[in-house]
């Protein structure tokens, strides 16, 4: 049986950053229907059910990822509806009209195979990693499960129970965890985002099974799905296959817009503050809103990640070499960019002291860096050693088919397309000393964030 776990949604969006737009060397083919291309070649194409297919040819060993994307995430759920999403994950796993609880687990792990599941804002997905020739059992297996689930309150009720010990034991007694909520649900004033991905308990504790079967039908269907499939295949194969198992299952009704309600101007600094006596190095982070690839303008969302990447990407980062290396003050710091998302995201800096130094002097010279950037910008130096690693560090990603699989899923997932994929690069290399500058001057702003302190509990006055 799979971990199906819900990562942070800040993990999953930092994963899918560190993932999300790679070099490819090969090209991309937009379609296999009239030329099948070189065998290397990335090709998409769409069944006559709506499914979207992406084939990611990689010959190095005799093995396949097969990935399917679902375009609903916790961000889709209905109001005091919090936990659905990944709820149905769970579900997922569960018997269907053809095959009993536990078989597709029990096939997988009887040819050595691995698997897993995760939900996350704005997609759901389910993957299986085995050889070739089992490719089509994984797609029978999957295609079923797709429309034919058994959901009936014998099966609703023990699994409503597993999710809500999950969030007991992985949340409810984790002082980090507790804290990230706590900050998104005060970054986000009334974006979804700002809900918890697992769901708040008291909503949790009230899903049935009619939220159930009415979130099946509404979402998965074949039409608001991406298949990735990476590894030691070709493109004419998985279609074959593809148009065998998923083309059976009809197209579902007409997917709406995934319009959700944004985020009001902000005008405030907002300071959440948790002390736990499990708590042994204090903490901090400064969080704010700012455009994802999906929602920003032309250059702003490269800007943003080449600005995380240089304000806090490493050792090679301005906060890591002035605070760790050259002051001794921080334990650890850093920056990241949530760019993988649907609607405008965030943009996080943290830190922990080191030694004698206090909290408050790794914050304020955290900020004063900032500062320096959206004041005097960088050098054109800086820049292009931020861009060459940064690209650099991607390029790797193509050693990972799960990883490559998560890229082409992620971005497809969230509004992107493939040639996304292919043109990231250069948009990165286009990106100017000025433009750093302008993003680190108009999102982080220190007049419309919010700063999180994970502190030792205080002693109680005598």
């Amino acid at each position: 049986m799979p971990s199906r776990t819900v990562p942070s949604v800040r993990l999953i969006l930092v994963a899918m950053g560190a993932f999300l737009f790679v070099l490819f060397s090969a090209p991309i083919h937009a379609s296999a229907a009239d030329d099948p291309g070189d065998e290397n070649e990335i090709t998409d194409f769409v069944l006559e059910n709506g499914l979207q297919v992406v084939v990611i040819p990689d010959r190095r060993a005799p093995v396949v990822t097969h990935m399917l994307w679902y375009k609903v995430g916790s961000a889709d759920e209905q109001p005091g509806k919090s936990g659905i999403a990944h709820f149905f994950e769970h579900l997922m796993f569960k018997g269907t009209k053809n095959h009993k609880p536990g078989e597709f687990s029990a096939r997988v792990a009887e040819i050595g195979g691995q698997e897993n599941a995760f939900t996350s804002y704005d997609y759901t997905a389910y993957y299986q990693q085995v050889t070739p020739e089992a490719l089509e059992t994984m797609m029978h297996f999957e295609a079923d499960r797709m429309r034919n689930l058994v959901l009936t309150d014998e099966v609703i009720e023990p699994e409503r129970n597993v999710v809500i010990e999950e969030r007991a034991s992985r949340v409810e007694t984790a002082p980090d965890s507790l804290l990230s909520e706590e900050i998104d649900a005060t970054l986000y004033q009334n974006h979804p985002y700002g809900i918890p991905v697992i769901g708040w308990m008291h909503e949790i504790k009230k899903l049935n099974r009619a939220d159930a079967i009415e979130f099946y039908n509404r979402y998965y269907v074949p039409n608001n799905a991406v298949l990735v499939v990476a590894g030691d295949v070709d493109a004419e194969t998985v279609r074959d296959l593809a148009e065998k198992t998923y083309g059976k299952i009809p197209r579902g009704p007409d997917m709406e817009p995934r319009i959700r309600p944004q985020e009001p101007e902000q005008n405030t600094r907002r300071l959440v503050t948790l002390e736990d006596p499990r708590v042994g190095v204090p903490k901090f982070s400064k969080s704010w809103v700012v455009p994802s690839y999906e929602s920003a303008e032309p250059g702003e969302a490269e800007a943003l990640d080449l600005l995380s990447e240089i304000l806090g990407g490493g050792v090679h980062s301005r906060l890591y070499r002035k605070l760790v290396v050259e002051e001794g003050i921080a334990a650890s710091v850093g920056a990241y960019f949530q760019g993988t998302a649907i609607d405008d995201s965030s943009f996080t800096v943290y830190g922990a002291p080191r030694g004698e130094a206090t909290l408050e002097e790794v914050e304020k010279a955290t900020n004063a860096e900032i500062a320096r950037i959206a004041a005097d910008g960088v050098s054109e130096e800086e820049l292009e050693m931020a861009k060459t690693r940064f690209v650099r560090s991607m390029i790797f990603a193509r050693d990972s088919q799960s990883g490559m699989a998560r890229i082409y899923g992620s971005t497809l997932a969230t509004g992107g397309s493939v040639e996304d994929v292919r043109e990231w690069p250069e948009r990165i290399r286009a990106v100017t000393v000025e433009q750093i500058r302008n993003a680190a001057a108009t999102y982080l702003e220190d007049s419309r964030s919010v700063t999180g302190h994970l502190l030792p509990k205080s002693e109680e006055p005598t």
